[in-house]
């Protein structure tokens, strides 16, 4: 399926897709929006969220957003279809071989059309994830996508910074900034001595200084764990009493959560617990559980709301489910120090 042509599937599913990670936050921020002048947009973010990166991204606009991802993520031919169900295309890394990398001809072609329909593509320029708040370097890939679109079209790249209050507890914060954009076109004109090499490192020279400025960045050099602690310390202990009071306070409704969200929780913890062996996947576990268990099990309790409770009162049943699993979370992020 092409990135911007229309699917009915697609569009039925997107605004549930969108809801669920709108809830998988305690608070959801959106600073700045995309341009809409008509020129192609390649959005740039920091990665640290795995899939959950793409999915706040995917919610700051109505429209499609065609992603780009680990090549290696389309080997089974199963999960290859449905990524690009979900507009996800594979980008072939120069490490992944010569033969590997022929395969971005189709990718890039895609990308291409996409970005000549108006349609944004975003690529998370650093290559791979990482639970930090800091930024590795940027690889080339962006650039020669950006350099090829500007030859075509006015072209711009849209520095993103995504920030998180926790990288491992459901249910924390984000905020997402879009920056000011980055003229392509007008940057290649105020180089035209450059070779492509230069003109790539100063590309992402700049365009990595201005993802720095939309979000917490600290460098990562042996004193970065000191510097987190200083713009991020500890609570104090009459907090934590506070909160673990509330929590006791909360306690019959956190049970009750627990009891309506069986056995999405359990299935969720079960598989981060013993199975996860990159942590960092850990919310991307919790809202696919979600996702694709919420319809099941909100069937399954108003039908046995309906056959054991009085009909006045079995409505409740199915209300309090859609909050229960959030609750869940959240009582256990009250509790925690």
């Amino acid at each position: 399926m092409a990135g911007w042509e229309n699917n009915l599937l697609y569009s039925i599913l997107r605004p549930y897709v969108d809801l669920c990670t709108l809830v998988s936050y305690r608070r959801f921020r959106t600073e700045g929006s995309l341009p809409s002048d008509g020129r192609a947009v390649i959005i740039s973010p920091n990665h640290t969220g795995t899939l959950m990166d793409a999915l706040v991204v995917l919610r700051t606009r109505k429209g499609p957003t065609l992603f780009g991802a680990r090549a290696d993520m389309f080997n089974n031919p199963t999960v290859a279809s449905v990524m690009r169900f979900l507009r996800i295309v594979p980008m072939v890394r120069r490490r992944d071989g010569l033969r590997e990398v022929l395969r971005n001809r189709d990718s890039m072609k895609t990308v291409d059309e996409v970005l000549s329909h108006g349609v944004p593509f975003c690529m998370f320029p650093e290559g791979r994830h990482r639970p930090m708040h800091s930024l590795l370097p940027l690889q080339k890939g962006i650039a020669r996508i950006a350099f090829a679109s500007a030859s075509e079209r006015p072209t711009c790249i849209v520095p993103v910074g995504i920030e998180y209050d926790d990288f491992f507890h459901y249910r924390s914060t984000c905020t997402i900034r879009f920056g000011e954009p980055l003229d392509v076109n007008g940057f290649l004109a105020g180089h035209p001595d450059l070779g492509e090499a230069e003109l790539s490192r100063k590309l992402l020279e700049e365009l990595s200084g201005r993802m720095k400025e939309l979000f917490l960045w600290l460098p990562d050099d042996p004193s970065y764990r000191a510097r987190l602690r200083e713009v991020r310390p500890p609570r104090p202990r009459k907090s934590v009493i506070l909160r673990r009071l509330s929590a006791l306070v909360l306690l019959p409704l956190f049970l009750l959560s627990a009891v309506l969200s069986f056995p999405l929780w359990p299935i969720a913890e079960g598989i981060c617990r013993f199975y996860l062996a990159d942590k960092a996947f850990s919310n991307t576990v919790r809202y696919m559980c979600r996702l694709l268990g919420m319809p099941l099990m909100l069937v399954v309790w108003t039908v046995l709301a309906l056959c054991f409770l009085p009909a006045a009162v079995a409505w409740t049943v199915p209300v309090l489910f859609l909050f229960s699993y959030s609750f869940f979370y959240d009582w256990l992020n009250l509790w925690r120090k």
